[in-house]
C-alpha cells in the first residue's frame, strides 16, 4: 500500500536506445536577442484527464512550430499517449480521448521523447502556459527522470498586455480569437488549439514589433514586468 499517494513513482529504467536519444537531447537555450521573426518557436497544446496539477495526466500533446513569421506546416506533431488506467473526469466530454484512443495511444516515454526531439532547444508558447509547463514537466519527469527546462511564454499574458484597448484580462482563448477575427475550425482538440494559439501569437508578435518589443529576451523580460504589475494591483 502506498501511504503517499502524492510522491511521484520513480521512472521505469529506459531501455539503452532511449536513454542514448536521451542524453542525445540538445539543451535548452536562453531567449535570444534576434528578432521575433528569426526565432523558431514550439507552440504547445496539451490534452489532461483534468486539472489537477498534481494527480492528472497529460493525455495528447500537440504543437506547431512558427518560423521565419509563419506556421511550418512541414513541422507539426500529435501524439496520444498510452495510459494503462486513466484518471477522466469532465475534460473528457470536451476534448473527446476516450479510453479506447488512450488504450491505442504511444508508450508515454516514447511519445515523451519524441516531443523533445521535435522541440529541440526552442522556447516554447502556450496560451496558460503555466499549467502546461508543469504538467509536461512532471509528465517528462514521471517516465523520462527528465527535468524541463525550456523557457516559456504565456500567451495568455501576452495578449492583454499588447492590446490593452481590448479591456479582456482574464479571457481565454476563444474570447482573444473572437476578439481578433480568426477562423477557428476545430477547438478542443491538442493540435487544433496549438494552431489557434500560434495564429494568435503572429498576431501579437506583428504588434510586439510596433512597440519596439522585437527580440524573445525583450518580450520575456516586458511580460514579466507586466505580470508583476499586476499582481501588485490585486495586492
Amino acid at each position: 500500500m502506498n501511504l503517499f499517494p502524492w510522491r511521484r513513482p520513480r521512472p521505469t529504467p529506459l531501455a539503452v536506445e532511449l536513454q542514448q536519444r536521451l542524453q542525445g537531447l540538445p539543451g535548452p537555450q536562453p531567449l535570444a536577442d534576434c528578432s521575433l521573426r528569426e526565432q523558431r518557436w514550439v507552440v504547445l497544446d496539451l490534452e489532461t484527464s483534468g486539472l489537477n496539477l498534481n494527480k492528472d495526466q497529460v493525455l495528447s500533446i500537440g504543437a506547431v512550430v512558427i518560423e521565419d513569421g509563419a506556421v511550418d506546416f512541414s513541422q507539426q506533431f500529435e501524439r496520444t499517449l498510452l495510459r494503462e488506467q486513466p484518471r477522466l473526469g469532465a475534460s473528457v466530454l470536451i476534448h473527446g480521448l476516450g479510453p479506447e484512443a488512450i488504450a491505442a495511444g504511444q508508450v508515454p516515454a516514447d511519445a515523451l521523447l519524441d516531443f523533445m526531439t521535435f522541440v529541440g532547444d526552442s522556447p516554447l508558447l502556450a496560451f496558460h502556459a503555466p499549467f502546461d509547463e508543469h504538467m509536461l514537466g512532471r509528465a517528462l519527469k514521471d517516465s523520462l527522470g527528465y527535468t524541463l527546462q525550456h523557457p516559456f511564454i504565456d500567451v495568455a499574458e501576452l495578449a492583454p498586455m499588447l492590446c490593452p484597448d481590448a479591456l479582456l484580462r482574464a479571457a481565454g482563448l476563444d474570447d482573444w480569437t473572437t476578439h481578433f477575427g480568426l477562423q477557428v475550425g476545430e477547438r478542443h482538440h491538442a493540435s487544433a488549439d496549438a494552431l489557434v494559439t500560434a495564429e494568435l501569437a503572429m498576431l501579437l508578435f506583428s504588434r510586439a514589433r510596433r512597440q519596439g518589443l522585437d527580440s524573445p529576451r525583450v518580450l520575456a523580460e516586458k511580460v514579466s514586468q507586466w505580470r508583476r504589475r499586476q499582481q501588485n494591483q490585486v495586492f
